[in-house]
């Protein structure tokens, strides 16, 4: 059997692809491909995939699995978070999903997806002599993952019903948004992070991962085009997170859709996303966010090798 492996994320917004094999070190990266889907769009209204967004993700399921057969990948890993969990039609999905690419779509538990985002996002910061407690923060169309950790594993983890898709639909209403928009959504999100049982504070270091924090990185960067070498670990100072989150929220998507530095998908959902890290952020004592390319995805694919 080929030791080629690919692990594929299902998200609320974006569905994603590793294709990878075993190096010195732990992961030898042989592709990786995103691709906006908005599966969970209208989800927190009506509690069903609908059938636009699963035609979109059937698609994308085609495509990926003419990569991997492309790719002689020996093993196959498929999950899906938060936008599956609870819907009246997952087995719409399941099957989709099986009959593309011939692997189960899977349901990981909320421990699980702890232990393989945070394996996949701290990596690489013991060569950087980055301190813990470290705080992984995976903000996502539907939820946001907390995982508290140092070098020996998870400490605390927790998912919460607070993400970029979920938070546009419910306060955004107009473009740009209104001043009252905004409160109400940043009332919502403090509201929800103030629930959570991850003693967030005694992190040292705050580590975002997923779409929405390296969008952000991308703009505080100036970048023309994405650049996965200039993100992964990038430093998003407190000052640099405020102005951005200012004007992602502030302008219109118009102007944003002008902006290199973000994906055409994002436009209408990153400045919510912005504001659920600016408000986590405000309350933790650390003076940045240290940006990883690595998160779930490359987890998944570690549990392969």
């Amino acid at each position: 059997m080929s030791d080629r492996v690919a692990a594929i994320d299902c998200g609320t917004n974006s569905i994603r692809l590793l294709i990878a094999s075993a190096g010195p070190d732990g992961l030898v990266q042989l592709d990786r491909r995103m691709q906006i889907v908005r599966l969970g769009q209208g989800v927190d209204a009506t509690g069903r995939f609908a059938p636009e967004a699963l035609a979109r993700v059937f698609a994308a399921a085609e495509e990926y699995a003419e990569l991997i057969r492309a790719a002689g990948v020996g093993r196959i890993r498929f999950v899906a978070t938060s936008a599956a969990r609870d819907v009246s039609n997952r087995d719409e999905f399941f099957a989709g999903i099986v009959q593309r690419l011939g692997v189960q779509p899977e349901i990981i538990s909320g421990a699980e997806e702890a232990e393989l985002s945070f394996r996949g996002a701290t990596g690489g910061l013991g060569a950087l002599a980055v301190p813990g407690p470290y705080l992984v923060a995976d903000i996502g169309g539907g939820s946001t993952e907390l995982i508290l950790g140092d070098a020996s594993g998870v400490i605390a983890a927790e998912s919460l019903n607070v993400g970029s898709v979920r938070m546009t639909e419910r306060h955004i209403k107009t473009d740009p948004s209104t001043a009252a928009e905004l409160a109400a959504a940043g009332k919502d999100i403090d509201a929800i992070l103030a629930t959570t049982s991850v003693p967030i504070t005694a992190a040292r270091a705050l580590i975002g991962v997923a779409g929405t924090v390296t969008t952000v990185a991308a703009v505080v960067g100036k970048l023309t085009e994405y650049d996965s070498a200039r993100i992964h670990h990038a430093r998003i100072s407190g000052p640099q997170l405020r102005e951005t989150t200012y004007w992602l929220t502030r302008s219109t998507k118009a102007e944003r859709v002008t902006n290199p530095a973000i994906h055409p998908g994002r436009v209408d959902v990153i400045g919510a996303g912005a504001l659920i890290l600016q408000r986590l952020y405000d309350r933790m004592a650390v003076g940045e966010v240290i940006v990883s390319e690595h998160d779930i995805l490359d987890g998944v694919a570690l549990s392969l090798l």
